[in-house]
């Protein structure tokens, strides 16, 4: 993957300068703990970048907030998986937070496809989500007490949109603007409008994350 006006190893030490502003407790090695990840951490954006119709095949440019925001996610994802650092991770997951307006921790388990259009303010319970997965500013996917949504693929999260509870989300449910599926069920293949008693469903006319991805 070609990194834009970037190296890898000048990308590696671009993250631990960020980390080092943010959080001055002088943890020395932040390079170093990048590097250990970033290669993985690539090959991973690489898919997820070359899954999305709207972005340039095979180019991450680290200047793009949503693309770098994802970037942070699977570095931090990644970090977590391999090693289990937690204060590492939790720097990361706080610099997307203060970036990006990211709200998505680290243990959170995104797909290898999924599209961010703008992250400021996008809240994700811990959760596995299925492919295709698009988030929208301020949409949030969280747990109600124990109850954590289950989401199909091809679920789109436009505005102001939620799914919170024990809430069975089918395959290709667009959620219109401001609407909320709060404990209540999706039948897939449908837009979703309201929420609450005043909630309705109405079919597709396409496929709507033909708009997104590459399929």
């Amino acid at each position: 993957m070609n990194l834009k006006d970037m190296t890898r190893d000048r990308l590696a030490d671009y993250v631990a300068a960020q980390l080092a502003h943010f959080f001055p407790d002088g943890q020395p090695g932040l390079s170093g703990l990048v590097s250990q990840d970033i290669d993985e951490t690539l090959d991973r954006l690489s898919v997820c970048i070359n899954a999305v119709a709207l972005w340039r095949e095979a180019e991450f440019d680290y200047l793009h907030s949503s693309q770098y925001c994802t970037f942070l996610y699977y570095l931090s994802n990644t970090a977590w998986r391999n090693r289990q650092d937690k204060t590492f991770c939790t720097k990361l997951f706080l610099l997307n937070k203060a970036l990006n307006g990211f709200d998505c921790f680290y243990d959170n388990q995104l797909p290898d496809k999924f599209f961010i259009g703008h992250s400021v303010g996008i809240v994700l319970a811990r959760n596995s989500f299925a492919n295709y997965l698009v988030l929208y500013q301020n949409s949030t996917i969280g747990r109600h007490g124990a109850d954590v949504p289950q989401l199909g693929e091809g679920v789109v999260l436009y505005p102001n949109t939620a799914i919170i509870g024990k809430c069975r989300v089918a395959g290709h449910t667009v959620l219109s603007q401001g609407s909320a599926l709060i404990n209540a069920d999706s039948p897939g293949n449908c837009y979703v409008f309201g929420s609450g008693s005043g909630l309705a469903f109405k079919p597709l006319k396409r496929p709507v994350i033909g708009d997104y991805f590459r399929l």
